[in-house]
């Protein structure tokens, strides 16, 4: 769907804030001592540095669900591994736009994609547009939802960290360290799944199933595929309960069976073998992802005559620029975007 706003978002970190959803409970007990931080302005990387100096451990010591946004006000949780040792200092001096909200022991650590997803509100200043029309498709985007591109920030401040996968994985550079590796092969699926997603879209079917479509069930990683027969399984796409997919590729394993959606895949996939092939010899094994992603609890309302404020809640791995895409040509960095 094509923009109706211009506006700019991001003129002010509190334009921008996320709030973490765990997906466990800390139980109060434990060798993991984990917080919740209130980061104004701050990387998530650069805020683990500082606990690691507040409680005199090592970076291998702090883990975290994932990465959240720098240019904006996010609430995250954190845990240190701190085994037979007191709590830090709770009168240490943080440095400014850090702040500690809650802190409490569990036994396990806080592991990367432990959580169910990231609340969301957001201010757009400075809107020029349609009101009706905005609001008309936002509403509609809470019933069908927007495409689930990967958001540009997976690409890097420049955009070009495919073009540094690409190298990578087909031979032509080498990457000792073990997290950038990890970084490059994420920026590879991230940028196919991207390509093979936008020809859906224009083929008007990235939220409608075609035969074969392997399907996942909302909320899980089930997946099964689609018989345009079963009625039952239609009506339970048009209700958000199922998704059609797209490849996180890799190593698939064994051949699927050649149908509509497979073949779809495969023409789109054709120009992404060498790299495909280099993740296989990375050992990455393949997966799938949702095409689409319903926001839940969409609220919006005008705060000023031109300024309006959206929040919704998205799950883990999606992004809340997928979302302004489908509403606004934004004015405003986008490039250290997490969620």
């Amino acid at each position: 769907m094509p923009p109706l706003l211009a506006g700019s978002i991001r003129q002010q970190p509190e334009d921008f804030q996320v709030f973490e959803c765990p997906l466990i409970e800390p139980c109060g007990h434990g060798e993991h001592l984990w917080l919740k931080l209130r980061k104004t302005d701050w990387t998530t990387q650069s805020a683990a540095r500082v606990l690691t100096r507040w409680a005199g451990i090592t970076q291998k010591s702090v883990s975290f669900a994932g990465q959240k946004d720098r240019n904006a006000v996010t609430e995250q949780w954190f845990s240190l591994h701190l085994p037979g040792k007191p709590d830090p200092d709770s009168d240490w001096d943080w440095p400014s736009g850090l702040q500690v909200l809650q802190t409490v022991r569990h036994d396990r650590k806080l592991k990367t994609g432990a959580l169910l997803g990231n609340d969301f509100v957001l201010r757009v200043r400075d809107c020029q547009g349609d009101r009706g029309a905005v609001e008309a498709r936002l509403d509609l985007i809470a019933v069908e939802g927007v495409p689930n591109y990967f958001g540009e920030q997976r690409f890097g401040r420049y955009g070009d960290n495919y073009e540094k996968a690409a190298r990578f994985l087909k031979g032509r550079k080498r990457i000792k360290d073990r997290d950038l590796r990890g970084l490059m092969i994420s920026s590879a699926r991230s940028w196919i799944f991207n390509h093979v997603l936008a020809s859906r879209v224009n083929a008007q079917c990235w939220n409608q199933p075609l035969q074969g479509d392997l399907l996942m069930l909302n909320g899980s990683h089930s997946l099964f595929s689609c018989d345009l027969e079963d009625e039952e399984i239609i009506g339970r796409i048009s209700e958000g309960d199922l998704h059609p997919t797209g490849p996180l590729a890799g190593d698939v394993g064994q051949l699927v069976v050649e149908n509509e959606a497979d073949v779809l895949e495969r023409t789109q996939l054709e120009d992404f073998s060498a790299v495909i092939n280099g993740l296989r010899r990375q050992r990455v094994a393949a997966s799938r992802r949702p095409l689409r992603v319903i926001p839940e609890r969409m609220r919006y309302r005008w705060i000023a005559p031109d300024d309006l404020e959206i929040s919704f809640h998205l799950p883990a791995g999606s992004y809340a620029t997928a979302v302004l895409r489908e509403l606004l040509h934004y004015q405003g960095d986008l490039s250290a975007y997490s969620a």
